[in-house]
């Protein structure tokens, strides 16, 4: 789900472009702080063979009537943005060029406003 290309990555150089992540959610130049999570998942119809071992497996260690395992990954992240659309247009960008393989990949980010306390955790 790759989302429209941004203008860019943000640069952090300078005291006035300073952002203490501890103590809130907007850095000295103004941009805010977004959480972001992406879920990286096969498209259906692409063989998962992690997924198959591990349905597989299941019934041998007791656990019985699981069915349609897929395994993806979990990326998270913060990123500094002017605000959330610009934030999720560049994480879709970072989906498309670098976080997935768009042809055999779907993304499905989450982009939520970063709370005081808990950024880069």
């Amino acid at each position: 789900m790759p989302m429209a290309a941004s203008p860019g990555f943000h640069s952090m150089t300078g005291p006035a472009a300073r952002c203490d992540r501890g103590s809130g959610r907007v850095c000295d130049d103004g941009l805010m702080i977004f959480d972001v999570q992406v879920e990286v998942v096969l498209r259906p119809g692409i063989a998962d063979p992690a997924g198959s071992t591990i349905e597989r497996s299941l019934p041998t260690l007791g656990f019985e009537g699981v069915s349609g395992v897929r395994v993806g990954k979990s990326i998270r992240f913060t990123v500094d943005a002017t605000d959330e659309a610009a934030a999720t247009a560049e994480v879709g960008d970072m989906c498309a060029r670098f976080l997935t393989n768009p042809v055999i990949e779907d993304a499905v980010i989450t982009v939520t406003a970063s709370d005081a306390g808990s950024a880069g955790s």
